[in-house]
């Protein structure tokens, strides 16, 4: 490949030295190449995720037949770093274009092919890594999961409208310049409104404290990121391989003979989903994933199982009426005392009936004569069961126990009602 000097460039004329391109064009050339206009942010091309096909660099490549999962890993770097900054951008660029190869891409560079920051993580062995650049705003860590939030959501949130992203990450467009200084925590925010009745349903976010589990894990990035990329992956997985010139493929092998894949023309590229229907889609097998690699519905369920008080808001929902259902429902196990009352000055009325400093109302009512006789003299002082017994003629105190335990029923159920 030739370069051509700046002499023989035809861009670089006169007229383009002695006016030089703006600040003010461009901005306005890379808002318009990043943003996204009314077009591309219908809800028929917005939200928008596509891949580039190694086959434009490498004629072939290694498609690994057992793929390890994708471990991103954010590298640091200085913005317009001069020569070196460029060369290892460049250098994270080619390796992650050739994603098919997995855990076996570093096979594909030595030493001298990667910069020294990216072969101390590559030489540590077989790894599915992709790199991405670390900024502060981290988008790059994030961008498969902001690239499927609907338009609403993101305007909802404060977040805005971008073209599409690029999976796996192969050069900055400049994003970060229109990202809000707390992109994560509105990207956050936005995911968790997403997914939540995925994975809750019939309550709303607003019915939980904000130190709820379910609410916390809704909003961890960083446990719902894997699946996304799992997910990407394995659509892309889907794609034609290409239609190569010289479309021979072979078996790929390592140096000590271990058959790692095949060996030939790359996939096609193409959108991995675009617009809302597919996205839509696309979250429910997030979800699926998260549930099959991050268990995530036996964290559901356990932390449903051993809610608190302190999990939910002041606001009404159906996920509290339930936990308060049940909650009331082990406490309603009362066990029946029979008090006397010897300071205290009880309401009273015209059905209450007072006997020996004991009050009774109504609930006398539900009793048989033989109960009445019971609950007098235990209020009377005769608290001995054999002693009650003999009082009422009983030649053991088995009857009297018996109609102990019925007058305990009956009190439960009078005084619930």
């Amino acid at each position: 490949m030739t370069t051509k000097s700046a002499t023989t460039q035809p861009f670089l004329s006169e007229t383009a030295e002695d006016n030089p391109t703006t600040e003010a064009e461009i901005d306005s050339f890379t808002r318009n190449s990043v943003l996204a206009d009314e077009e591309a942010s219908g809800s028929d091309q917005y939200p928008r995720m596509w891949n580039i096909s190694a086959g434009f660099f490498h004629e072939r490549v290694v498609r690994a037949d057992n793929p390890q999962p994708v471990e991103v890993i954010a590298v640091p770097h200085r913005p317009g770093g001069g020569e070196r900054g460029l060369e290892l951008m460049v250098a994270m660029s080619r390796w992650n274009m050739i994603w098919e190869a997995a855990q076996f891409r570093r096979r594909h560079f030595g030493p001298e092919d990667l910069p020294f920051p990216l072969y101390k993580i590559a030489d540590r062995g077989d790894n599915n890594i992709v790199f991405v650049p670390e900024t502060l705003s981290r988008y790059h860590e994030y961008s498969p999961i902001y690239h499927l939030l609907s338009r609403a959501v993101c305007e909802r949130h404060g977040l805005p409208l971008l073209r599409g992203g690029q999976w796996p990450y192969l050069t900055d467009l400049g994003i970060e310049r229109y990202l809000p200084a707390d992109f994560v925590d509105r990207l956050s925010r936005a995911w968790a409104s997403v997914v939540w009745h995925r994975i809750v349903g019939g309550s709303s976010l607003n019915a939980f404290s904000p130190n709820d589990s379910l609410k916390l894990l809704a909003h961890n990035l960083d446990f719902w990121q894997p699946a996304v990329v799992t997910v990407m992956e394995d659509i892309l997985r889907e794609f034609h391989i290409s239609a190569a010139a010289d479309p021979e493929e072979g078996v790929a092998k390592t140096l000590d003979g271990m058959v790692v894949g095949t060996y030939g023309p790359a996939r096609m590229g193409g959108d991995i989903w675009r617009g809302e229907e597919e996205t839509f889609d696309v979250i429910d097998l997030v979800v699926a994933e998260a549930d099959a690699t991050g268990k995530l519905r036996a964290i559901v369920d356990a932390i449903k199982s051993n809610r608190v008080e302190d999990d939910f808001s002041d606001r009404w929902s159906y996920a509290r009426e339930d936990f308060e259902r049940k909650l009331y429902r082990k406490r309603s196990k009362i066990r029946v005392r029979f008090v006397e009352l010897t300071d205290s000055l009880p309401v009273q009325s015209r059905h209450t009936e007072v006997s020996d400093g004991l009050v009774l109302g109504d609930f006398m009512s539900v009793l048989d004569p033989k109960e009445r006789q019971i609950v007098v003299l235990v209020s009377s002082g005769v608290t001995r069961v054999g002693e009650v017994a003999s009082i009422l003629g009983y030649a053991n105190h088995s009857p009297v126990s018996k109609r102990l335990a019925r007058i305990r029923r009956k009190a439960a159920s009078y005084f619930l009602e």
